[in-house]
Order: C-alpha cells, then sequence, then structure tokens
C-alpha cells in the first residue's frame, strides 16, 4: 500500500488558524519596534549632520551652521521642529534647493529631508541653527547644553513617560561635545541624559 505524502485541508486551516493567531499576538510588539527604529534613524540623523558641521568646521577653518529647516524647497525657513537639516556655511533660509557648493550662496555643504528614513518622528530643539567655530565649539556660546528631541509623530507616549516608545535626545554641550542619550535610562547608565 502506497502512503500519501502532503497535509490535508483541516491541517492547513489548523496551521493557517495558528499561524493567524502568532501575527496577531506579535503586530503590536512589530509597530512598537518599527516606531522606535524611526525615531533612531531620526536622532542618528541629526547627530551625524551635527558631527558633519563640527568636523567640517575644524577641518576647513572656519564656522560651519547646523540649521533645522521646515522643508527642503526654497521657500524654507529656519525651524526649532523642523524634521530637515542644512549644513551650510550661510544660513540657507529661502535657498535650501540650492545644489551643494563651496562657492553658490548659501554654500550648502549638505542637506537632508526629514523624509529619508524617518518619516512619523518628531523633533524639539532649543534652537533652530547651531554654529560651530574652527576650534568645534558653539559659537555664539549657548546659556546651557542645547537638546533636540526626538519622538514619534503618531502620538504615543515616550517611554519615560510610561509609553511604549524609547525617544531619543540629542546634546550639544557648549565645548561642542555632541552624544545621543535616553531620557528613559537611569541616572548612572552610560547612555542616560543626566
Amino acid at each position: 500500500m502506497k502512503t500519501r505524502r502532503g497535509f490535508s485541508l483541516v491541517e492547513l486551516l489548523v496551521g493557517m488558524a495558528i499561524l493567524g493567531v502568532l501575527l496577531a499576538i506579535a503586530m503590536p510588539a512589530f509597530s512598537n519596534w518599527l516606531r522606535n527604529a524611526r525615531v533612531r534613524t531620526a536622532a542618528e540623523s541629526v547627530q551625524n549632520g551635527l558631527q558633519l558641521a563640527r568636523s567640517e568646521a575644524v577641518r576647513r577653518n572656519t564656522t560651519i551652521r547646523f540649521q533645522l529647516v521646515d522643508t527642503t524647497d526654497d521657500g524654507c525657513a529656519l525651524s526649532t521642529a523642523g524634521p530637515n537639516w542644512v549644513v551650510s556655511f550661510d544660513s540657507p533660509v529661502g535657498a535650501c534647493a540650492t545644489p551643494p557648493s563651496d562657492t553658490v550662496a548659501p554654500r550648502i555643504i549638505q542637506l537632508r529631508s526629514g523624509a529619508e528614513g524617518s518619516a512619523a518622528t518628531t523633533l524639539a530643539a532649543d534652537q533652530s541653527a547651531l554654529v560651530f567655530n574652527s576650534l568645534g565649539r558653539l559659537t555664539p556660546v549657548p546659556a546651557a547644553t542645547v537638546t533636540i528631541n526626538v519622538a514619534s509623530a503618531t502620538g504615543e507616549l515616550c517611554l519615560a513617560s510610561g509609553g511604549p516608545i524609547r525617544c531619543l535626545q540629542i546634546m550639544v554641550t557648549l565645548g561642542g561635545q555632541i552624544r545621543m542619550c535616553d531620557p528613559a535610562l537611569a541616572v548612572g547608565d552610560a547612555q542616560a541624559c543626566t
């Protein structure tokens, strides 16, 4: 007698039901993971832009600006909640669509749109522009450390406030040190914001 290989219709339906239950259980965790990944991507982008501005200021022995802007077209304006950023020699207000150049004003070094991998995130900064001098320090010297908060734009609370999203902060000290930290971590942790 021959043995038949394969699945019966009942076995297939039971397998599909189990798979559906597992997916229903895993979906909220996957959604939170995706939101956390977007927040981290946005925070890393801002941190990289700040580090680029600082290193270019030191390398070129001049002042270089890091500016948060509301759009990347020629109607751009500085914004403390701007999801986009520009690293340039001069203020890019009204000229963000200008191609990168060392000679054409505003002499943009790099421009990044907030839609590039970090959509659905919000930024809240203490100030919209940070200028680094040839020593890699902020100029003019702000009254305190400059903080840029990065959170999810979908409305969930941050982990520090009892929510599921791991919001991050980028801190720029008076001396120009740039670091990303997690406000939800306890004092004493190397990645904590305190």
